[in-house]
Parts: structure tokens; C-alpha cells; sequence
């Protein structure tokens, strides 16, 4: 159908009104930026936002007669400016090129002129840079000298590029983040093998130590039994002829009760004491049982106490030794160092 002037003027005064209201109440609720690497377009694609005819190729193609009644249709359902190639204001701008002398027309578009003005703005804060982009078209196309056309593109130019910036900055920092988490996993597998480096070497200190002093004492028990006075021994009567001699008597088998560490997994460094960088030291006392498992365990002693208790005797529990031939209790001090 037709859209007369006196037709198309009172119906965009009352959509006028309803949209007015809508786009206030949306202002006071203006969303935050989405992701800033989707607004950060590079110059290309600017470009070619910038070169994008503002009326759709489907529009241009319609008819005087299609576009009117096109644009009576969006105007009662309130598309004055969206979605883009299905609004008010793209039928209008087709119809005026095909009839520039239309006054219906000319008044129509200066109508909808500020509530495509308001809809930039409000897409630039946003940081809705491409539907801002395709509403200054809009305006442009419809009034080439408008007022506010530089300062939005102004406004458009300096939101892209400073999204484009920031998006560039985060990638950055990603990157930066990345390289800084992998330093710390490489210094922290380095330092818990050095830190198990010195708890296997400490304890083979230890395990010397008790092997020289097991074997002390036994040298000082032969030596103890030697120099003890030995009774004498009684007369010897006649024996039979064919009574034979005592055996000799045969030494007793020396008992495998020294320690050989098969698999000694060091202690856990308690979290809070890595984060405090808290040294301490733990003495434990533990059995090991004949198949080379640790059967029972206690703490002896602890600086700082209960601190490293746990992790400490939780370590000794996991030893494992050679078989030997009877149970054996000993002592060890644990130590804990913070990473350097």
C-alpha cells in the first residue's frame, strides 16, 4: 500500500515516542563490553566496515511500490534502524534514490534520524564497534552533513583501535603467564630432586654410621669375652681306647641384621612451611621387620614441633629394606630445608 506524508508522519511521532522511552530505559542498563579480541578488529576489517553500502543489495533491488509498503510494515513493528536489511530506515533510503522528490520521504529519514543517533552512541558504548558502524552509515547516507558524523566516527576510530590495543595487551599477558608457569613447574622439579638427592645421601651418612657403630660394639664384645678368665678345665681320666673324641664345637651363624635401603621416598614439605619458608628437623625411631618393611614408627623429637611430624613419619612408613634375618630398631633424623 501507499505511505502518504500525512499517513507516514503520525505513526512515526507515536513509534517515535515508544522507542524514545526504550532507548532511555536501555541506556540506564548499558552493558559492559563483551570480549575484547570479537572488538578489536584489525584495519582490514575496518575498512571493509567502512565500505559496506549503508541500504542492502535486496532493498536497492525493490520497486517504489515494494519499498513503501515495506516501510509502512517496519514502521508498525517498530524496526526503525534494525535489523540490518529489514528496516524503516534502509526502505526509506532505497525509495529516496529511486524518487529524490518525494517529500514523504525526505520527512520520513529526518524523522528517524535521531533515534538512529541516539542507537550509535549507545552501540559505541557498548563497544559494539560493526552495528555502530552500520548505523553511521546509515546516518551518513541519509544526512551527509550532519553535525554529529565526525565526532562519531571519532568516537568509532578510537574504540577499535583501543580494543584492538587491549586485546593485543591480554595476548601478550597470556603469553607472559604462560612462560612465567612454566619456569616455576621447571624450578620446582629442580628443586625437589636436589632435595631428594640430599635426603638419600644424608641417609646413607646414617646407614654408615650404624654399620661402623654395630660393628664397634661386636669388636668389643669379642674382645670382652676374651679377656674374661675361662675355668679350668678337669683332670682328664682314661678314656676307653675306642671312645672317640669330643667334635669341636661349631660356630655360631652371624646374624643380617644391617640395613640396606632398597627405595627411600622423601618426605612431602608441608605447604604452609614452604610458603613460610620454614626449616625444621624430625627424629624418628622406627622397626623394620624381617621381609625389609617399616612395621611401626614415633617421633622422637621435632623442631619446630608438629610441623613436619606427619609428612615425616609418612616418608618412613613408605622405606623398604633388604630382608634380614631379625627385626631392627633404629633412629633417624629428617630434615627439612625450604627450596632456595
Amino acid at each position: 500500500m501507499l505511505f502518504a506524508d500525512h499517513e507516514a508522519r503520525p505513526a512515526l511521532i507515536r513509534i517515535g515516542a515508544i522507542v524514545l522511552v526504550s532507548l532511555a530505559f536501555a541506556g540506564c542498563k548499558k552493558e559492559q563490553a563483551g570480549d575484547a579480541a570479537s572488538a578489536g578488529t584489525d584495519a582490514a576489517t575496518t575498512a571493509a566496515a567502512v565500505d559496506k553500502p549503508a541500504v542492502a543489495d535486496k532493498i536497492t533491488a525493490m520497486s517504489p511500490e515494494q519499498l513503501r509498503e515495506a516501510a509502512g510494515n517496519a514502521l508498525r513493528q517498530q524496526r526503525l534502524y534494525a535489523p540490518a536489511g529489514d528496516n524503516a530506515m534502509e526502505y526509506y533510503l532505497a525509495l529516496r534514490d529511486k524518487q529524490p522528490s518525494d517529500p514523504a520521504v525526505s520527512s520520513a529519514l529526518t524523522d528517524l534520524l535521531p533515534y538512529a543517533l541516539i542507537a550509535t552512541e549507545q552501540s559505541i558504548g557498548r563497544d559494539d564497534y560493526e552495528e555502530a558502524q552500520r548505523l553511521y552509515a546509515l546516518l551518513e547516507k541519509a544526512d551527509a552533513k550532519h553535525p554529529a558524523l565526525a565526532r562519531l566516527q571519532k568516537s568509532i576510530t578510537d574504540g577499535r583501535t583501543a580494543a584492538a590495543k587491549a586485546a593485543e595487551e591480554q595476548k601478550l599477558a597470556d603469553a607472559d603467564a604462560v612462560a612465567r608457569q612454566a619456569e616455576v613447574e621447571k624450578q620446582r622439579i629442580a628443586d625437589q630432586q636436589k632435595a631428594q638427592k640430599e635426603a638419600a645421601e644424608a641417609f646413607a651418612r646414617q646407614q654408615e654410621a650404624d654399620r661402623q657403630a654395630a660393628a664397634e660394639r661386636e669388636s668389643a664384645q669379642r674382645s670382652a669375652a676374651a679377656a674374661r678368665p675361662q675355668p679350668a678345665a678337669p683332670a682328664p681320666t682314661t678314656a676307653p681306647a675306642s671312645q672317640p673324641a669330643a667334635p669341636a664345637t661349631q660356630p655360631a651363624a652371624t646374624a643380617n641384621t644391617t640395613l640396606r635401603p632398597i627405595s627411600l621416598p622423601p618426605p612431602e614439605y608441608p605447604r604452609e612451611a614452604q610458603r613460610r619458608r620454614r626449616p625444621g628437623r624430625v627424629e624418628v625411631e622406627f622397626t623394620v621387620g624381617t621381609d625389609g618393611t617399616v612395621t611401626s614408627s614415633r617421633v622422637v623429637s621435632a623442631s619446630p614441633p608438629r610441623v613436619f611430624d606427619r609428612e615425616a613419619l609418612s616418608a618412613v612408613n613408605r622405606w623398604r629394606f633388604q630382608p634380614i634375618s631379625s627385626p631392627v630398631t633404629t633412629r633417624r633424623s629428617i630434615e627439612f630445608k625450604p627450596a632456595e
